[in-house]
Protein backbone atom coordinates (compact mmCIF):
# COMPACT_ATOMS: atom_id res chain seq x y z
CA UNK A 1 0.00 0.00 0.00
CA UNK A 2 1.33 3.13 -1.19
CA UNK A 3 1.51 6.30 1.58
CA UNK A 4 0.59 9.91 0.67
CA UNK A 5 0.30 13.33 1.86
CA UNK A 6 -3.01 15.22 1.83
CA UNK A 7 -1.31 17.77 -0.07
CA UNK A 8 -0.49 15.07 -2.70
CA UNK A 9 -4.10 14.08 -2.75
CA UNK A 10 -5.15 17.48 -3.38
CA UNK A 11 -2.67 18.27 -6.16
CA UNK A 12 -3.40 14.68 -8.05
CA UNK A 13 -7.19 14.22 -6.85
CA UNK A 14 -8.51 13.92 -11.18
CA UNK A 15 -5.59 11.44 -11.85
CA UNK A 16 -4.90 9.10 -8.63
CA UNK A 17 -3.10 5.88 -9.79
CA UNK A 18 -5.42 3.51 -7.87
CA UNK A 19 -3.74 -0.16 -8.81
CA UNK A 20 -3.66 0.00 -5.11
CA UNK A 21 -5.21 1.56 -1.78
CA UNK A 22 -3.33 4.31 -0.95
CA UNK A 23 -3.06 5.48 2.98
CA UNK A 24 -2.83 9.11 3.19
CA UNK A 25 -1.09 11.19 5.72
CA UNK A 26 -1.36 14.12 7.48
CA UNK A 27 1.69 15.25 9.68
CA UNK A 28 2.59 11.93 9.49
CA UNK A 29 -0.23 10.26 10.58
CA UNK A 30 -3.42 8.00 8.43
CA UNK A 31 -6.05 9.63 8.56
CA UNK A 32 -7.86 8.60 4.89
CA UNK A 33 -7.40 5.31 2.68
CA UNK A 34 -8.30 6.32 -0.96
CA UNK A 35 -8.85 3.00 -3.34
CA UNK A 36 -10.53 2.03 -6.03
CA UNK A 37 -14.41 1.28 -6.29
CA UNK A 38 -13.95 -2.23 -7.99
CA UNK A 39 -11.72 -2.98 -4.84
CA UNK A 40 -14.03 -1.82 -2.13
CA UNK A 41 -17.08 -3.76 -4.01
CA UNK A 42 -14.90 -6.81 -3.66
CA UNK A 43 -14.23 -6.16 -0.49
CA UNK A 44 -17.25 -6.06 0.58
CA UNK A 45 -18.68 -9.15 -1.57
CA UNK A 46 -15.65 -11.23 0.19
CA UNK A 47 -16.97 -9.87 3.84
CA UNK A 48 -20.74 -10.86 2.43
CA UNK A 49 -19.37 -14.43 1.69
CA UNK A 50 -17.70 -14.72 4.91
CA UNK A 51 -21.05 -13.50 6.90
CA UNK A 52 -23.45 -15.94 4.85
CA UNK A 53 -20.07 -18.90 5.45
CA UNK A 54 -20.75 -18.35 9.29
CA UNK A 55 -24.66 -17.61 9.65
CA UNK A 56 -24.65 -21.54 7.88
CA UNK A 57 -22.26 -22.85 10.12
CA UNK A 58 -24.11 -20.99 13.09
CA UNK A 59 -26.81 -23.30 11.70
CA UNK A 60 -25.01 -26.77 11.56
CA UNK A 61 -24.14 -25.98 14.84
CA UNK A 62 -27.77 -25.34 16.35
CA UNK A 63 -29.29 -28.22 14.58
CA UNK A 64 -30.89 -26.12 12.17
CA UNK A 65 -30.29 -28.02 8.79
CA UNK A 66 -32.63 -30.19 6.74
CA UNK A 67 -31.96 -32.57 4.10
CA UNK A 68 -32.70 -31.88 0.77
CA UNK A 69 -35.38 -34.59 -0.06
CA UNK A 70 -36.82 -33.20 3.23
CA UNK A 71 -36.54 -29.70 1.32
CA UNK A 72 -37.63 -31.21 -1.99
CA UNK A 73 -41.13 -32.28 -0.28
CA UNK A 74 -41.46 -29.09 1.14
CA UNK A 75 -41.73 -27.19 -1.95
CA UNK A 76 -43.58 -29.72 -3.30
CA UNK A 77 -46.30 -29.53 -0.73
CA UNK A 78 -45.96 -25.48 -1.28
CA UNK A 79 -46.38 -25.84 -4.47
CA UNK A 80 -49.50 -27.99 -4.55
CA UNK A 81 -51.24 -25.72 -2.67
Amino acid sequence: MRTETVSFLKKHAADLPLDDAMTITQNGKPIYVVESYEERQRRDQAIALMKLVSFGREDMTAGRTTSSDKFKERLAARKSK
